[in-house]
């Protein structure tokens, strides 16, 4: 049995976030949704989890970048191997917990954090 392909059509609105009024209104194609099954589901799952990880594999190294470092000069600075942080930008792993936190902070105050480690 051949899979139907689904058009998804996109559409731009523009939401006030201090105003609820100004969300759209959605309305949801019951029959659509009752036809999804879970192989559907399980495969949307998976190209979501693929594209959160891409999206931090390029955090990662866009503040890498940012601070003109090397691979290997940044796992130096913030003491993480140099295969963690090939992990992260290749996107076979991704920063968690204080990891993650010290990324944020290192993209928004990269001069105090470097001069603090």
């Amino acid at each position: 049995m051949k899979e139907k392909k689904r058009d998804i059509k996109i559409k731009k609105i523009t939401v006030n976030p201090n105003d609820p009024t100004s969300f759209p209104k959605w309305n949801v194609n019951q029959k659509l949704l009752d036809a999804t099954n879970e192989k559907e589901i399980e495969k949307q799952k998976a190209e979501d989890d693929l594209e959160a990880k891409m999206d931090a594999a390029r955090y990662a190294k866009s503040i890498r970048e940012k601070l003109g470092f090397t691979q290997k000069q940044l796992s130096e600075r913030i003491l993480v191997p140099l295969d963690t942080i090939r992990n992260w930008e290749q996107g076979k792993r991704y920063p968690t917990g204080p990891a993650r936190l010290l990324l944020k902070i290192l993209d928004k105050s990269p001069k105090l954090v470097l001069r603090v480690i």
